[in-house]
């Protein structure tokens, strides 16, 4: 009888001690409790940031803010945010890493290319050679029959005049 008036008045407190919350604690702390639990991975784009050192230190000052501001179960819960997207990073950081090393080298990508650009002689080649006329090495071309004739210039100078 004792322990359930004792828990009854526990719970009493502790719903008085969520009255007193800012609503957006209370959101903030629920949504910490959900990215714990459901276990999501950050984006590669924000991982990059925070395994700098300068996001480390950023996170790590977001932190110590909560626990001077706002309620310290809120900072626990910002503490061990910031301890799991920490720990995670690192790894989006070595899959990187993995992937470099595991690229292809130049030389492979090269010889895939020659043998991607390996075409049969096609029908327009066969065409365009049987009716192209080929000078052969050592024949002299003919002169032309006609002469150009020039058209009235109106007065313009030369273009090659250096003026």
């Amino acid at each position: 009888m004792i322990n359930k008036i004792c828990e009854y008045m526990y719970m009493k407190n502790i719903v008085k001690a969520l009255k007193k919350q800012e609503p957006a604690e209370i959101v903030l702390g629920i949504l910490m409790i959900i990215f714990l639990l459901m276990g999501y991975k950050m984006p590669r784009s924000i991982s990059y940031v925070i395994d700098s050192v300068i996001g480390k230190i950023v996170m790590l000052l977001i932190v110590g803010y909560m626990f001077v501001y706002t309620n310290p179960i809120l900072a626990v819960l910002a503490l061990l945010v910031v301890f799991n997207i920490m720990m995670s990073g690192d790894n989006s950081t070595i899959d990187v890493m993995q992937a470099i090393e595991e690229a292809p080298s130049e030389e492979n990508k090269s010889s895939q290319l020659t043998q991607f650009n390996q075409f049969p002689y096609t029908l327009e080649q066969e065409m365009v050679k049987k009716m192209a006329p080929i000078m052969k090495p050592g024949s002299s071309i003919s002169k032309a029959e006609y002469k150009p004739v020039l058209e009235n210039n109106y007065d313009a100078s030369p273009v090659n005049s250096g003026n």
